[in-house]
């Protein structure tokens, strides 16, 4: 939650729909950060 909260304090269209969007934009820019900072394992053996 705090990562996401970084992404900014609140929302700022007024609009519920485009508040939905935007909720939707940060999810997907939090997922992608954390997709590349996770380590890619391999079985070795």
């Amino acid at each position: 939650m705090f990562a996401f909260k970084r992404l900014g304090q609140g929302v700022s269209s007024r609009c519920f729909n485009r508040q939905v969007v935007d909720l939707q934009i940060r999810v997907d820019i939090l997922n992608k950060f954390t997709q590349l900072g996770t380590a890619q394992t391999v079985a070795v053996a």
